[in-house]
């Protein structure tokens, strides 16, 4: 399955949750540098699609591979998977009792086994690419909703992956909060960062994406660039759902 256009591969990916049928064959290509977000009702598989491309999920069909390298059924070699393909989730997931510099540095300390000295470095490195070097000696209780989702991206881009995962990242957020961490994704992708985005924020996705997926019952129903699914008559139902979520008539 190698193939130097893209960086990522998925195929023919089902996932069911007893007699649910959540995922009913997904497949895409993804190439470097592409941010590609994932719309659609609630309740419709993308979350779980991020999953299963990492495996926090095990499919119950398909593949996925990256650089041409099956990550599904991949054994003792998940966790170096999941070294490349990071994830960023909406609940941020850091440790209470660790510093926002702690949380950064300690898996490059434990999973990659770096120097303890040359992963401070490496970690203030990445939270002053998220503007949160400033709040390094902070723990998880004295930062902000947006502070604390900015060190989560921190710690995923640490571990210097080929793909970053980001499950709705500002959905437990506030508006002011949100617009902090857009932009902070908005940086990423103009700096060439490959990027899956399970999100609402129907703004950033036509701003930012370079192709949108919409979802629904499990598959992708409609897929193409923002420009694509605002003016072809094709993307009918994707433009009815983005005009419903935003408030404006896609007319």
């Amino acid at each position: 399955m190698a193939d130097e256009e893209y960086i990522l591969r998925v195929e023919n990916i089902h996932k069911s949750f007893g007699e649910l049928e959540v995922l009913r064959g997904v497949t895409f290509d993804v190439k470097k540098g592409e941010t590609i977000c994932f719309i659609g009702p609630s309740g419709t598989g993308k979350s779980t699609l991020l999953r299963c491309i990492n495996q926090l999920n095990k499919p119950d069909d398909g593949h996925v591979w990256l650089h041409g390298e099956e990550v599904t059924n991949s054994g003792n070699r998940i966790n170096y998977f999941r070294q490349r393909i990071g994830m960023v989730f909406q609940n941020f997931f850091l440790f209470d009792h660790l510093t926002a510099l702690k949380n950064v540095e300690i898996a490059l300390i434990k999973v990659r086994g770096m120097d303890p000295k040359e992963a401070r470095e490496k970690a203030l490195y990445e939270l002053r690419q998220v503007g949160m070097e400033k709040w390094a000696e902070h723990y998880p209780a004295e930062l902000s909703g947006g502070q604390a989702q900015r060190v989560s991206i921190a710690r995923a881009l640490a571990m210097d992956p080929d793909v970053i995962l980001f499950d709705e990242p500002t959905s437990a957020l506030d508006p002011e909060l949100t617009r902090e961490v857009l932009e902070v994704m908005k940086l990423l992708a103009e700096q060439g960062m490959t990027m899956l985005v399970v999100t609402h924020e129907m703004g950033f996705a036509c701003s930012v994406a370079t192709r949108i997926m919409f979802m629904e019952h499990g598959i992708i129903q409609e897929q193409g660039s923002p420009d694509q699914m605002m003016s072809d008559q094709t993307f009918e139902r994707c433009k009815n759902f983005i005009g419903k979520v935003t408030g404006y008539g896609t007319d």
